[in-house]
């Protein structure tokens, strides 16, 4: 069971940083004007990378309030591009 734990928490840090590299890849986009990539990092955020994150916060049972932060900072970027990405 160690193990497992031990490579959940590493799966963990890593779903963290490919969603950090998503949101710094949505100000590139956002500096050079490209809406469709912006769109792109705006779901694989939603839909796939959050999703993940959240499975494995809860099949270790651990505090780890940085899903509502990350959906909270996605929602405002939504709100300043004024996109209603369906769910």
């Amino acid at each position: 069971m160690a193990k497992r734990v031990k490579r959940i928490k590493k799966g963990i840090e890593s779903l963290k940083e490919e969603i950090e590299a998503h949101f710094n890849k949505i100000e590139e986009d956002r500096r050079g004007e490209n809406i469709g990539r912006e769109i792109y990092h705006i779901k694989e955020i939603d839909k796939g990378l959050l999703k993940a994150l959240e499975i494995k916060i809860d099949i270790l049972k651990i505090k780890d309030n940085s899903v509502e932060k990350y959906r909270e900072r996605l929602e405002r970027i939504k709100k300043e591009l004024n996109l209603q990405i369906r769910k």
